[in-house]
């Protein structure tokens, strides 16, 4: 399926909102400097723009350390905070990588090689060709041991296809994709500047930012960090309430939006209000297909991430770490994450059901406290007692465990509480029977399409065989995360990022388009990342090898990333400066504390 096809549409007239001239004035001389910088853009030779990459590399290192603990500071975490390791992956980490990854691609199109030139491909479920895309390089395999990627692409899609539509806009570097406006997401701080690089890479247009309020305070860091790109005039920042946000969405020399939030934030750009005076209106213009937006938008929204449990036979060691697992899917950011996992789906009959949920209790209660930041975060809280009054919550209210029966569900699977709210509904059915409940269940019951989790044996796995991949297969989601997290998927830039394929304007789902996709791949459906079931040293036990023939193997007792991870600050911290400097000997220390988590 191409990306983010336009939709056409009959637009509805509408009126500029009124801004002040002097909030008006600099926006137009913003959008005035980016629509001569369009040009400018046009005439650079890939190599150029491979170049031009290195500098905001270089950027970007420079500010990484101010970055990571503005971020920090940012969200109430005090320095030296357990948790501040998350600020260092999700802010600097996730923008280096992606740097390389698109300096990479460029470079290698500068030469007249395709992106694809050191990619397997193979055949996947359901007709499908895949891209094996990670790890490309051996130092991924040492950072993220036992973790791969891979790009699906639609059925029908052939590997000629995929080979010869790598490249994107950058197979016609001089046709410009106009000036597009990028409104940013406040919950993680590489979001806008990734949205923005994959606009100017992807599709060759030259871009504003809006910042969400949430980050003004790192709007100087962003400024640094993308000096080489706003000097000629290929970026503008600016930041401002949603008067602003509006007042760009609807100017004339606009062409293209692109949001990361959520989807009734989408509604109103593209519709009108749905509360107050203007409801009348919107209802109507929904009926009759005439959006209030009159350009292109593509969307990365959130959704209800479901963590699909398939029963097997798991040791006391098993179900403390994946109950460790899945509560960092929850807490990781406070759980202001589109793909924070939020419903946990288990089997009924599973023997293991109630130790697992008695682990998984203990993880959340185990985890370090931290603030609830985000703005209207007590509401959704209030919105959960209100919803799950059963529900068990932490000494401080700021975690609640649910569990419900499927027919009591409906606000926990329908409602993105972007708070530490973490269900658990149990469907009946053992193996194959579970597993493919469940995907229907995470199918047609869950709001969203972009992320889904699943924890599966490798014995369990094996036993399954071709079954577990067609139900991976039939899961709609952007992402399908195998032993992994979705995030990892977030922070792999080679792999594409949003929802599944398919969402309308009139039904938006979890987006339009996708973002990340550092090779530049049409026609995408969907990322599968896939991880060790078992850390080290216990992925290395004779018995766990013979009987999984090797998929348990891993070298990592214990991801940065978790939140249960005694070195996890100091570990995230060491990855993104080796990223930074590429200094071995550096790294080699960071190892060591990761086998300290």
């Amino acid at each position: 399926m191409p990306q983010a096809a336009p939709v056409t549409t009959t637009p509805a007239r509408t009126k500029k909102p009124a801004l002040p001239d002097e909030v008006r004035e600099p926006l137009d001389a913003a959008v005035a400097d980016l629509a001569r910088g369009a040009r400018t853009w046009t005439h650079l030779t890939l190599a150029q723009r491979a170049r031009l990459l290195d500098r905001v590399r270089a950027a970007v290192t420079a500010v990484a350390e101010e970055w990571a603990h503005g971020a920090a500071a940012s969200k109430g975490l005090a320095p030296g905070h357990p948790l501040a390791g998350e600020e260092w992956l999700s802010g600097p980490y996730a923008t280096l990588v992606a740097l390389d990854a698109y300096r990479d691609t460029l470079a290698a199109l500068a030469k007249g090689e395709s992106p694809l030139k050191r990619v397997k491909t193979d055949a996947a479920p359901g007709g499908r060709v895949r891209a094996h895309v990670f790890p490309l390089a051996p130092v991924d395999g040492v950072l993220l041991s036992g973790y791969t990627g891979e790009v699906w692409f639609g059925p029908g899609v052939s590997e000629a296809d995929v080979r010869a539509d790598a490249g994107l806009a950058q197979l016609t570097p001089t046709e410009s994709g106009g000036v597009g406006l990028v409104l940013g997401a406040g919950n993680v701080t590489s979001i806008p500047v990734l949205d923005v690089m994959y606009e100017l890479i992807a599709h060759n247009r030259v871009t504003i930012l809006k910042v969400n309020p949430t980050q003004d305070a790192l709007v100087p860091v962003f400024e640094r960090a993308l000096a080489p790109l706003i000097e000629p005039g290929f970026v503008r920042i600016v930041t401002g309430g949603g008067d602003v946000g509006a007042y760009l969405t609807e100017h004339r020399d606009i062409a293209h939006v692109h949001i990361t939030g959520a989807a009734p934030t989408f509604d109103a750009i593209v519709w009108g209000p749905s509360s107050g005076s203007g409801a009348a209106s919107t209802a109507r213009r929904r009926r009759e297909n005439r959006p209030k937006l009159n350009k292109p938008i593509t969307a990365e929204l959130g959704g209800v991430s479901p963590i699909i449990i398939v029963p097997g036979e798991w040791s006391e060691a098993d179900l403390r770490f994946q109950a460790e697992h899945v509560a960092t899917m929850r807490l990781y950011n406070s759980g202001h994450n589109c793909i924070a996992g939020q419903v946990v789906l288990l089997s009924a009959d599973w023997p293991q059901r109630e130790a697992f949920i008695a682990a998984l209790r203990d993880a959340l209660d185990a985890a370090p406290s931290r603030p609830l930041w985000y703005p209207g975060s007590d509401g959704k809280l209030a919105a959960a007692a209100s919803d799950y009054p059963d529900a068990s919550w932490s000494t401080d209210g700021t975690r609640a465990l649910v569990q419900a029966r499927p027919g009591e569900a409906s606000a926990l699977e329908t409602t993105e509480y972007f708070a530490p709210v973490l269900g658990v509904v149990a469907l009946p059915g053992n193996g194959q029977e579970f597993l493919d409940r469940a995907v229907e269940h995470a199918n047609d019951e869950l709001a969203g399409t972009l992320g889904a989790n699943v924890l599966i044996d490798p014995v369990t796995q094996a036993a399954l065989g071709d079954g577990f991949e067609r139900a991976i297969a039939d899961l709609r989601y952007g992402t399908v995360s195998i032993n992994s997290w979705t995030a990892f998927g977030f922070l792999t830039p080679t792999l594409p990022w949003g929802g599944f394929p398919g969402a309308s304007l009139q039904d938006v789902q979890s987006g339009i388009g996708i973002v990340h996709n550092a090779l530049l791949l049409d026609r995408v459906e969907r990322a599968v990342t896939r991880g060790p079931f078992r850390p080290f040293p216990r992925s290395l036990a004779p018995t766990a090898l013979r009987r999984s023939n090797g998929r348990a193997f891993s070298v990592l007792p214990k991801p940065p990333w978790f939140v249960t991870s005694r070195t996890g600050a100091a570990v995230s911290e060491g990855f993104t400066r080796f990223r930074m400097d590429g200094d071995y000997a550096k790294l080699s220390a960071t190892l060591v504390r990761a086998f300290q988590a």
